[in-house]
């Protein structure tokens, strides 16, 4: 019942805002007279209805009417954020529980092993024979990664449930072998869910379905926190209206640091080939404030949780007071480690990805320049200095977006709204808007349409999740 109100509410909200504001209107009406946009976002809408539905469909075996502890289990912490990107599933003991991550997993990995091995490296060089090579690997590696969490799921189950729910208390082998298949079965049909998303739908598939995950758990959240002030007399509406403004400013903020860029101008000298003149024209170089995107925060939280995971296995009381202040993801010394952290990662990530002796050499090759600057070594220096200096800011601002949740939190926020605060999961749904509205802006503007806004055109980030 409080689902379907919650639906209700964002229906009236949506309605709403669409009968206050004629020139969305007009752009809504503008798209679905596309034919193609208007089915590529058809199809992309009913995916996520057949992704939202498989959220809900409960393993074989398992009681869904018992499932409160491990809902409960999963409202913080590691499994809180495993179950906010699944959208819910991993409390609910889904067929999909373990979601999009492991496929995340394994294209992290291989990235990673695309900087340090040659055999992917030539890969990476190859084409497009090579990117089929890489995502049959990535697959590969998904199914490896899900067929070792299935086995630790169930378990977790077994141990956060009544002993009855699962098969009636005596879980026989075959519900193991069948569980994890499932498991493995599901994680890659949300990954197949993905694919068809980018290839027939709108958007970016693999980000779009980790959005969708992260923005089903908003209206709960949301509801939540209304009830906790408008009931238990903790602040009022005048809190909770101060709690909405912060939280758009926050928005605001994150989605300038998403899109923020330097210029580099670039000269490229005249050449003169027969009757023709080439080149003569100055062009820029767009460097990112925030290169490294989400990855930074992503490793900073693995290895935060390392501390987790010991304090469980020590029995040493002065080795469990010392971790006892790193579990508390509100506390003082787990946030000043994850800001610290942040900062490194954003550093070494973007140091790894971005190759300013390349740019500099590429820049040579084509006959161009940096005015002011001596192409070569003194090309690659100025490249070095620039990205120093803006992936500072950057990474300080990264950083205070990662352990906003928490400060807010502290504040008397509630424990699921104040995720929506930064993090991973704002900087996730902030670059997925912005990448999906350009394409439906792409579209609007090849036919001639206006754009979405009247300011100019939507910006959004380069590369995936």
């Amino acid at each position: 019942m409080k689902e379907l109100l919650i639906v209700i509410l964002v229906c009236v909200v949506i309605a709403a805002i669409l009968w206050t504001n004629k020139r969305l209107r007009e752009n809504i009406r503008n798209i679905f007279k596309i034919e193609e946009l208007r089915k590529r976002i058809t199809y992309t809408i009913l995916i996520v209805l057949i992704y939202r539905f498989g959220s809900y469909v409960v393993l074989p075996g398992i009681d869904p009417n018992q499932l409160a502890e491990l809902q409960n289990q999963s409202s913080s912490g590691l499994l809180g954020l495993l179950n906010m990107f699944s959208g819910g599933a991993f409390a609910n003991a889904s067929v999909f529980a373990l979601g999009i991550m492991p496929y995340i997993t394994a294209s992290i990995i291989v990235q990673l092993l695309g900087m340090a091995i040659p055999y992917f490296q030539r890969l990476q060089k190859e084409g497009e024979s090579g990117r089929r090579k890489i995502n049959q690997i990535t697959r590969y590696l998904t199914v490896l990664i899900v067929g070792v969490q299935a086995p630790g799921y169930i378990a977790n189950l077994r141990a956060q449930l009544p002993a009855e729910a699962v098969c009636g208390g005596s879980p026989t082998l075959f519900f193991w072998i069948s569980s994890v298949i499932i498991l493995i079965a599901g994680t890659l049909f949300v990954m197949w869910l993905g694919e068809r998303i980018t290839d027939k739908g709108i958007g970016n598939g693999i980000s779009l379905i980790i959005m969708i995950g992260i923005i089903a758990r908003l209206p709960f959240a949301l509801f939540a926190e209304v009830v906790s002030r408008f009931t238990q007399g903790s602040g009022g509406p005048i809190f909770f209206l101060i709690e909405i403004v912060v939280l758009v400013l926050v928005i605001i903020m994150t989605i300038m640091l998403v899109q923020g860029t330097r210029k580099i101008p670039v000269q490229y000298a005249k050449r003169v080939v027969g009757n023709k003149q080439y080149g003569g024209v100055r062009q820029y170089i767009p460097l990112k404030v925030n290169a490294a995107g989400v990855m930074p925060i992503i490793f900073a939280q693995a290895i935060m949780f390392v501390p987790i995971t010991i304090a469980g296995f020590t029995q040493s009381e002065s080795m469990s007071g010392f971790m006892t202040a790193f579990t508390n993801m509100n506390g003082f010394w787990y946030n000043a480690v994850f800001f610290l952290l942040i900062v490194v990662f954003t550093y070494f990530y973007t140091a790894v990805t971005i190759n300013p002796a390349q740019m500099a050499e590429d820049i040579k090759k084509n006959g161009g320049f940096i005015p002011g600057v001596k192409p070569g070594k003194k090309t690659q220096e100025f490249f070095d200095d620039i990205i120093s200096r803006i992936t500072l800011p950057g990474s300080l601002f990264l950083g205070v977006v990662a352990i906003m949740p928490a400060i807010v939190s502290i504040l008397g926020v509630n424990q699921q709204f104040s995720q929506f605060y930064g993090g991973t999961s704002l900087l996730i749904l902030v670059g997925v808007v912005l990448d999906t509205l350009q394409q439906i802006e792409s579209h609007l503007l090849m036919r001639h349409y206006d754009g979405l806004t009247k300011s100019g055109r939507i910006k959004g980030r380069s590369g995936r999740i």
